[in-house]
């Protein structure tokens, strides 16, 4: 396959894309339809399918009532060469609470189940028993976007070499060396300070969108630590299964956010990851689950 063509957008350009790949077309009849990827990697990213669906379901409620919750399911792996279709049901609208069902799809075949939750913004009891980890500030760290177009200098020219390349409009610096290519066995915890890479709109779905989407990108790798594999390698086939969001309090997508996964637990073919997202000052604005399957790949010689 021949190399993509040089793309060198801004930093602004590239949150543009994302906000415009995050937002929605209506059709009609609570019915939605999702922006393709642009230089997508073929299969559609988990983290877009579940921010594309909360977009949809968030356009049939009260602008008022803020999600407070997700719970999604994969079902088929997407194609970024199509569009995806969301169908909301309007299940119930309470004096407080608001859900919908949203089912994303392509070509007819469903591809994504998502239940979601909004809540209308009240006064009540108040504690946080987690705290952010003393870890060293984003200033201090490397971009992973730095660290990858380094690895990149030792492949051909070619997709994995474009992959790696590739900007991105989320800026991730893992406080744990990131073992892409030499994965050593350890203890399944990280921690990564992430944050688009120039302003988002001043409109809070905006941001939970952005942190829909980017939470679906730690905590699988997060599972596959005490196993000494690597996904970049070919070594090990996964695919996410599940996929929850609890919001719990107000944030800024493009300020810095630490992302802390761990994995309590593996087997059966499958990895549990779960995470704390943090704001720079301590607050724990969401909680974050998921479940994948995660085979390991017969490896020859």
């Amino acid at each position: 396959m021949a190399s993509m063509s040089p793309y060198n957008p801004t930093p602004e350009e590239l949150v543009a894309e994302l906000t415009l790949l995050l937002d929605l077309e209506p059709r009609g009849g609570d019915r939605f339809i999702g922006r393709r990827q642009k230089f997508g990697i073929g299969r559609v990213f988990g983290g877009q399918a579940i921010a594309q669906a909360l977009g949809a379901a968030r356009r049939t409620v009260p602008h008022s009532r803020h999600t407070h919750s997700l719970h999604a399911y994969f079902l088929r792996g997407g194609t970024d060469d199509l569009p995806i279709e969301f169908r909301v049901k309007r299940d119930f609208d309470g004096s407080s609470f608001s859900n919908r069902r949203v089912v994303a799809s392509q070509q007819g075949e469903p591809i994504l189940n998502l239940i979601t939750s909004f809540q209308e913004p009240q006064q009540g009891l108040s504690h946080q028993l987690a705290t952010m980890p003393d870890v060293p500030p984003p200033e201090e760290l490397e971009s992973d976007t730095v660290v990858r177009r380094r690895i990149a200098e030792g492949f051909p020219e070619g997709v994995m070499r474009d992959r790696l390349m590739q900007p991105r409009a989320i800026d991730i610096r893992s406080i744990e060396p990131r073992d892409w290519l030499d994965p050593q066995k350890r203890e399944p915890v990280a921690h990564c300070w992430f944050r688009t890479v120039a302003a988002l709109p001043d409109d809070p779905p905006v941001h939970r969108a952005v942190l829909a989407y980017a939470s679906d990108f730690q905590l699988l790798p997060t599972a596959l630590m005490p196993h000494g594999l690597s996904f970049h390698l070919g070594q090990v086939k996964a695919a996410s299964l599940d996929h929850a969001i609890w919001f719990h309090g107000p944030f800024r997508a493009d300020d810095w956010l630490l992302y802390v996964t761990d994995s309590p637990w593996s087997g059966l073919a499958r990895g549990f990851g779960r995470g704390q997202i943090f704001t720079r000052d301590g607050r724990l604005v969401a909680s974050v689950a998921q479940e994948g399957m995660m085979r390991a790949v017969p490896q020859q010689g």
